[in-house]
């Protein structure tokens, strides 16, 4: 039988070495190095700092009767002579606050009798104005069941 002789291959190890730290090099340059976490600058939402609880609702309901007397969510505000309405302004401008705080919008009802005045509804939407109050809405008249 024959001896068949193979060739020796000679391998060449540089080119493989090059090939590994041009990888390697790739590597370092493409990767980005870790952040570290750090404190993120937040701001938390406002609140109305109030002197007593109040419990409002999202809207207020303002009833204005046939003797001038103004009531708002079934609590009389001031007096039904009374002109400039403090109390009943500064409810509502708590109310503004407050809605504002929460980022929504501050709606007022006006529910007025048949027997008022035009000049007490138009002290009413004054002190909406003042307060700031854009979202005044008038009720409806309520329909009778047969």
């Amino acid at each position: 039988m024959r001896r068949v002789e193979h060739p020796q291959i000679e391998l060449q190890i540089a080119p493989m070495i090059d090939v590994c730290f041009l990888l390697l090099f790739f590597y370092i340059l493409t990767s980005k190095p870790v952040k570290q976490e750090a404190d993120v600058n937040m701001t938390l939402p406002g609140t109305v700092a109030q002197d007593q609880a109040l419990d409002i609702p999202d809207e207020q309901r303002v009833s204005i009767s046939g003797n001038g007397q103004i009531v708002l969510n079934d609590q009389p505000m001031d007096s039904p002579q009374s002109k400039d309405l403090p109390a009943f302004l500064a409810t509502l401008k708590r109310f503004k606050e407050s809605c504002n705080a929460n980022k929504t919008e501050a709606m007022v009802t006006v529910d007025v009798a048949d027997e008022a005045t035009h000049q007490r509804i138009v002290d009413v939407l004054n002190i909406c104005a003042l307060a700031d109050i854009n979202g005044v809405t008038f009720a409806g008249a309520a329909e009778e069941e047969p």
